[in-house]
């Protein structure tokens, strides 16, 4: 399935006291690599939206081998798990810069009708481009 790398330097915001990341940040993490991910297949986010669709996160699950530090450029490897028809599933691994595997992560989103806020299948486009 489709792949895609993105890198998050780690800001001193995101950590605790110990200059660890905070785990809550990950999920920022996961967007910015999603998203991303998307405009590699030449889909903007913000056009899907303009055109009624919603992408709403349906589940999350982490794990954390390794912690991430303040400074950390992280890199994120986003991958489609399966074709999506009314949900669209990801795996993802975050590295350090020196190759450690720090986490491992996927997430379920599901396509949403803005206006009727009921689940819908994925936009024919979006296949093809998948497809391609």
């Amino acid at each position: 399935m489709k792949s895609h790398n993105s890198f998050v330097k780690v800001r001193y915001a995101e950590t605790d006291q110990m200059g660890v990341v905070h785990h809550g940040n990950y999920a920022q993490y996961l967007e910015i690599a999603r998203i991303e991910w998307l405009e590699k297949l030449g889909i903007s986010y913000r056009t899907m939206e303009e055109n009624g669709m919603m992408l709403p996160v349906y589940s999350m699950e982490f794990r954390f081998l390794k912690p991430a530090f303040f400074g950390d450029e992280l890199e994120i490897i986003t991958r489609l798990k399966t074709l999506p028809n009314v949900k669209i599933e990801f795996d993802y691994e975050v590295f350090n810069k020196e190759g450690d595997l720090l986490t491992q992560a996927s997430t379920v989103l599901v396509f949403m009708d803005s206006k009727t806020r009921r689940p819908v299948r994925c936009p024919e486009y979006i296949l093809k481009k998948l497809k391609d």
